[in-house]
């Protein structure tokens, strides 16, 4: 019990239900009984006790070894296994238990107003969640220093089924349109030729891309790179909807607001900090939670009636666009408070699945084309990366009887049935005992549209606006940071790629546009740019040139 008691404390739970959010993934199945020191006993995965895990089976202590080493290759088979596919996007992430509770408001309205999905009904309701932070564009192991958006995806484990509300730490992104998704990040992973990211790949695409440039006022400023995960903001970005219990609809946004404060860092603190640690956002938050410094959110919501809204000078459909919060305040609905480490990094993090469409009721999707796109693509991803199955998985299964006629694929464990369901049947309708479907107990949220099918892009796009506006609403050392790192990005891109970046710069705001070619003038007369070096290439030659030149000889051995 002792020895029970000092884990807890070690995983950052105190004892007093604050820190029974979620139980670790591999803890809940049935067959962990209490079998005294047999449960200690090393099996196979077939539960096979093992008397020797020291060695082959060997002709002779020296070999050689017989191919019938069924205990050898099992165990070999299935390290060659560990790793699932590394995900596209958000491949570097940690992550965390906690619970979510509810205000029973939307700021001082009754919540029911708009919306009745039931975790937000109740004052004090408390919701099991996992929170999973990432960065989005660099690789499973990268350092956590790097200029990138980071990701904040929420599993609320809920009475009526999971709810997964996934965005980024940024309230922007860099497109409106989901088609364009794989070009963008195409560009900004590694050349397909030398394995390298560079700059002028990277702002190639941006470039030509107007409607990035509020999000490059945010990424290349000292917001690219958050001090932490705990002490960041986080943002649902897409456009989503609210539903009463009339069936009617509002657009809502939701936002994370750290009760830590915020902070940010300049490219050369972030290279001093990566020189020393390039895992310090994962120790941060685990330290953190294990002494008991539970990190906290509040979730806010902005609301906007389901209609176009031609007052505005943006469709609010867009999400490269920020909602005025002068029109559309922050209202908050509720608290998140993470308290619980993982037991298991790979069987919790690694393996934990998000996605867009994964609504609860009094939950719907927008019109919003990003929105739409990521919704088919999530799931699709989870999928192939962890398996047709991966809703069985601890992590990611409601804590709710789950029934479908669902069967079979790839490590299907469990059958989703109900209890006293005819097992033959898995179809539906059906006369024989099988699933039925729920009775609805709200109207359903029915749009009306008229128009004509096509491929176009929103009338509203106004691309430079709202990012000559953040631009000016950087303070002076955040403005001397996204100059010096952009400089340092485009020196060495090709001139057509840094001449339109100077020429977008310029319609967002002239200063910003005047600074950023005065700056490329110094970098290519020989000065060499300051700021961060991440996608600086006379920098990286020169990273390489010094390593063979500072380089200690060995003699061979």
């Amino acid at each position: 019990m002792a020895q029970d008691q000092q884990n807890q404390a070690q995983n950052g739970t105190s004892g007093n239900g604050t820190g029974t959010a979620v139980t670790g993934a591999g803890t809940s199945h049935d067959q962990r009984t209490a079998e005294g020191e047999n449960a200690q006993t090393l099996t196979t995965r077939q539960g096979h006790p093992l008397t020797n895990n020291q060695n082959l089976r060997t002709v002779g202590n020296r070999g050689p070894a017989t191919l019938e080493n069924y205990q050898f290759l099992e165990k070999i088979s299935h390290f060659d296994r560990e790793r699932v596919p590394e995900r596209v996007v958000h491949a570097r992430g940690a992550g965390a238990h906690g619970v979510f509770e509810a205000y029973g408001k939307v700021g001082d309205e009754p919540i029911e107003k708009y919306t009745r999905a039931k975790l937000f009904n109740t004052a004090g309701k408390q919701t099991p969640v996992f929170v999973r932070f990432s960065t989005v564009g660099h690789g499973g192991h990268s350092p956590e220093t790097l200029r990138d958006p980071r990701g904040f995806a929420v599993k609320f484990y809920t009475e009526d089924g999971n709810w997964d509300l996934v965005g980024n730490n940024l309230k922007v992104f860099f497109i409106r349109d989901a088609m364009k998704f794989p070009d963008l990040i195409h560009s900004q992973k590694p050349d397909p030729v030398h394995n390298r990211q560079t700059g002028e790949r990277i702002f190639d695409f941006i470039s030509n891309t107007p409607e990035a440039m509020h999000m490059v006022a945010f990424l290349f400023s000292p917001w690219g790179i958050p001090a932490n995960y705990r002490q960041m903001q986080g943002s649902g970005v897409n456009t989503y909807k609210w539903i009463n219990a009339q069936g009617q609809a509002v657009l809502v946004k939701y936002h994370w607001e750290p009760l830590q404060g915020i902070k940010n860092l300049t490219a050369q603190e972030a290279e001093a900090i990566q020189a020393k640690n390039f895992n310090h956002a994962t120790q941060d938050l685990f330290d953190n939670i294990k002494a008991g410094n539970f990190p906290e959110w509040e979730l806010c919501v902005q609301i906007m009636s389901d209609d176009e809204h031609p007052e505005l000078d943006f469709d609010p459909l867009d999400d490269t666009k920020i909602w005025p919060q002068d029109q559309f305040p922050f209202l908050p609905v509720g608290k998140m408070t993470l308290n619980k480490n993982p037991e298991n990094y790979f069987a919790e993090v690694e393996q934990s699945a998000f996605g867009t469409g994964v609504l609860v009721d009094g939950l719907d999707f927008s019109d919003d084309k990003m929105l739409q796109g990521r919704t088919f693509s999530y799931s699709d991803t989870q999928r192939y990366r962890v398996g047709t199955n991966y809703l069985q998985l601890p992590i990611n299964a409601p804590k709710k009887h789950v029934a479908t006629n669902q069967r079979d694929g790839q490590m299907a464990y469990h059958v989703d049935t109900a209890p006293g369901q005819n097992a033959h049947i898995n179809y539906e309708p059906s006369s024989l005992n099988g699933l039925k479907e729920a009775p609805r107990t709200a109207p359903e949220h029915t749009p009306l549209y008229t128009g004509r099918l096509v491929r176009q892009t929103l009338d509203r796009t106004n691309n430079f606006k709202q990012a000559g506006e953040r631009y000016r609403l950087h303070e002076d050392w955040e403005r001397d940071d996204l100059i010096s790192n952009m400089v340092g990005a485009l020196a060495d891109a090709d001139r057509k790629v840094s001449d339109k970046m100077v020429e977008l710069c310029t319609n967002c705001d002239p200063d910003w546009g005047q600074r950023l070619a005065d700056g490329l003038q110094k970098a290519r007369s020989g000065k060499t740019p300051e700021g961060g070096n991440q996608y600086n290439q006379s920098k990286a030659a020169d990273a390489v040139a010094q390593a063979e030149a500072v380089g200690h000889e060995a003699k061979p051995y």
